[in-house]
């Protein structure tokens, strides 16, 4: 599992000229099963999303398509975890540490 933080690096003016299509973007990871949440963060300086792929590769190549990334207006901090203990909802994303 992975945490995504991502950091404004332009002004908030031009993170919202790209707000619809990167709102668009985040739908089509939903979609596919790969996002399970994502917000704001408070201060707005950026946002998280916790996300699941078969590993970091690929979720550079779908961070490296959002359109904040592609616009230039927007970092990300990629962090790996393995989620061991859940609430009974998503159970189904529990992972055993690796032998």
């Amino acid at each position: 599992m992975f945490i995504l933080e991502l950091t404004y690096t332009a002004p908030l003016s031009a993170v919202d000229e790209q707000l619809e299509a990167h709102v668009a973007w985040l739908d089509e990871q939903y979609a596919a099963g790969v996002f399970i949440a994502s917000g704001r963060k408070n201060p707005r300086d950026g946002g998280v999303i916790i996300a699941v792929a078969q590993d970091r590769t690929r979720i550079e190549e779908i961070t490296g398509a959002d359109p904040f990334v592609l616009a230039g207006v927007c970092e990300y901090r990629i962090t790996e975890f393995y989620a061991t203990k859940t609430v009974p909802a998503l159970a189904s994303y529990r992972e055993q540490l690796p032998a």
